[in-house]
């Protein structure tokens, strides 16, 4: 079985920190960084899962810390393999830092 702890934490992390950002952050571009990552995680959900992937609507920049914890955690029960999950793992770092929460 695949822990995908690490992968979870990053998600809920990152989501947190969009949670707590001025608006201000959002707007300048944190929300948008945050939604790529989603669409690039629920992609990965749906190709694991043998679906041909749709992309996830933008909801708005108040909604974007709920669709990477959603995309993060779908990903996270079909994820097959530890390099899969460090591979996510570091998608969600990187997406964070370009996001500056």
């Amino acid at each position: 079985m695949v822990d995908t702890t690490p992968l979870t934490r990053a998600v809920d992390h990152f989501a947190d920190r969009l949670r707590a950002a001025p608006q201000s952050r959002l707007q300048r571009g944190a929300a948008a960084e945050a939604l790529g990552l989603a669409r690039e995680l629920a992609r990965r959900a749906q190709l694991l899962e043998g679906m041909e992937p749709r992309e996830m609507p933008d909801a708005g920049m108040f909604a974007a810390a709920d669709q990477i914890t959603v995309a993060g955690h779908d990903l996270a029960v079909v994820i097959p393999g530890d390099a899969e999950v460090d591979e996510a793992v570091r998608l969600v770092a990187e997406a964070q830092k370009r996001a500056g929460v």
